[in-house]
C-alpha cells in the first residue's frame, strides 16, 4: 500500500436516486440509494466499503465504473470526471478496471485457462501475447495446474482465483470487489484476502472492497467508510476507526469483528455463571485521532487502578488482543463485585483512561446493544 495520498476515484456529493414506476407506469416514489456521498480513494490504497444490507455500497461501487449514473454530484475516476461521459469514451476508463465478484460469474463452458483469456480476446490480444499472459497470472494466483480444468472442478476459493487473474488480465489500475468472499469459508476467504494484498502489493493496484464483514476490513484493509441509509457515516484510518467507532452502526459491526469483545450469549452465560459487574475494558494500544479530536489510548492502566482498590474483587473471564494495521486492539472482560459505593469508585476511576462497556450484575443487566452502543469510544 502506497502512501503518496494521490487520489484516484473521488466522490463529490453524490447521490443516486432509483424511481419505482406507479402503477399507471408513470411517476412513482424515488428511492434514494446513495445519499450526499463526499469521499476520496488514493492510489494504492486498499479501501473498505462497509455496510449492511441495503445500506447503498454496492450501487456506489457502480457508480465507479458507470454502471450506475449519479442523479446528482460527480464520480472522478483516474482524473477524468465520468459522471455524463458518453459511453464512446467510457471504454478506456472500464479497461483500467477490474471487477470480482461474489459468485465469481466464471463461464461454465470454459476451462481456467479460457475464462482468464476472455477479457484478452474482447481487447484484441494477440494469441501470443494472451498464452504468456494467462500463464503468467495463473502462475501467480497458484493455479498453473488446474490451467485445463472446468469451474465446476474447482473449490470455491480456487473459482475466486480464478476471477481474481481474469480481472488482472488487462492490467488494471483498479480492483473492485463486491462482495468478494462472502461466499467462502473462514480459512479460504484468509487465503484470498493474502492474494488480494499480495495483489496490491506487487502491482500497485488499488483495491475497492464492498463487504458486510467487518473482520474482512480488519484483515486487509487500510481505510473504511461506514455506509448506513446511502449515506457515508464514519470514515477513515481502520485502526482508528477500529480502535475509536462514533456511531452507533460501526461499533455493532467492530463487536462482531474484535475477538476480544464478547458476544450477547456469551454475556448472557457469563451473567448466569457470575454475580456480579461485567464490564469489558477496551484495549487501545495508541492514541488516535477523530474528527478532529484526540482519543486516548485505553486499558494501559488495569493493573495498577485495581491494586489500588483492594475492596474490589477481580476476576478475568474472556479477552483477546487483534492486530489492526500492525497494531494492538481488543477488549479484556471481567467480573468485579465489592460493595455499590467501592464500585462506582473503581469504575470511576478506571473510565478515567479506559472505555468501559458495561453490561451491568446478572440481577441489573444491561441489554446488549446499549451496552455496545454507550462503551468503546469517549
Amino acid at each position: 500500500m502506497t502512501n503518496d495520498a494521490e487520489p484516484i476515484i473521488v466522490f463529490d456529493h453524490v447521490v443516486k436516486e432509483f424511481r419505482q414506476r406507479g402503477a399507471s407506469g408513470k411517476g412513482g416514489k424515488s428511492t434514494r440509494a446513495v445519499d450526499d456521498v463526499t469521499l476520496t480513494i488514493n492510489k494504492g490504497d486498499i479501501f473498505g466499503i462497509i455496510g449492511y444490507s441495503g445500506a447503498g455500497k454496492s450501487t456506489l461501487v457502480r457508480l465507479i465504473n458507470a454502471l450506475e449514473r449519479p442523479t446528482g454530484g460527480t464520480v472522478t475516476v483516474l482524473g477524468t470526471d465520468i459522471t455524463t461521459l458518453p459511453e464512446s469514451k467510457l471504454r478506456p476508463i472500464r479497461q483500467k478496471i477490474g471487477m470480482i465478484f461474489q459468485q465469481f460469474n466464471l463461464f461454465s463452458t470454459k476451462t481456467v485457462a479460457q475464462n482468464v483469456a476472455y477479457p484478452l480476446q474482447l481487447d484484441h490480444w494477440r494469441k501470443d501475447y494472451q498464452d504468456r499472459r494467462v500463464a503468467e497470472l495463473l502462475e501467480f494466483v497458484g493455479l498453473s495446474e488446474h490451467a485445463n480444468k472446468y469451474p465446476s472442478q474447482l473449490s470455491g476459493g480456487q473459482k475466486q482465483r480464478v476471477g481474481i487473474a481474469r480481472a488482472l488480465a488487462t492490467n488494471p489500475q483498479i480492483l473492485l470487489a463486491d462482495e468478494a468472499t462472502s461466499a467462502l469459508d473462514p480459512e479460504t476467504t484468509s487465503e484470498v484476502l493474502d492474494l488480494l494484498r499480495r495483489v496490491n502489493e506487487r502491482f500497485g493496484i488499488t483495491i475497492v472492497l464492498i463487504t458486510h464483514q467487518m473482520n474482512v476490513v480488519q484483515q486487509i484493509a487500510n481505510r473504511v467508510a461506514v455506509m448506513s441509509a446511502g449515506r457515508v457515516v464514519e470514515g477513515g484510518d481502520v485502526y482508528d476507526v477500529f480502535a475509536a467507532p462514533r456511531q452507533e452502526v460501526t461499533k455493532r459491526f467492530i463487536a462482531t469483528a474484535l475477538r476480544g469483545l464478547p458476544d450477547a450469549e456469551r454475556v448472557e452465560a457469563m451473567h448466569r455463571d457470575n454475580p456480579g459487574r461485567i464490564v469489558s475494558v477496551v484495549i487501545r494500544q495508541r492514541d488516535v485521532t477523530r474528527d478532529g479530536g484526540d482519543v486516548p489510548a485505553s486499558g494501559q492502566n488495569i493493573s495498577e487502578t485495581i491494586a489500588r482498590h483492594p475492596a474490589v474483587a477481580t476476576s478475568m473471564l474472556y479477552g483477546g488482543i487483534d492486530t489492526v494495521t500492525g497494531q494492538g486492539i481488543g477488549a479484556i472482560t471481567y467480573e468485579f463485585t465489592g460493595g455499590d459505593a467501592d464500585l462506582e469508585a473503581f469504575l470511576a476511576e478506571l473510565g478515567e483512561r479506559s472505555d468501559l462497556v458495561d453490561f451491568g450484575t446478572a440481577e441489573r443487566p444491561v441489554p446488549y446493544e446499549q451496552a455496545i452502543e454507550k462503551g468503546g469510544a469517549r
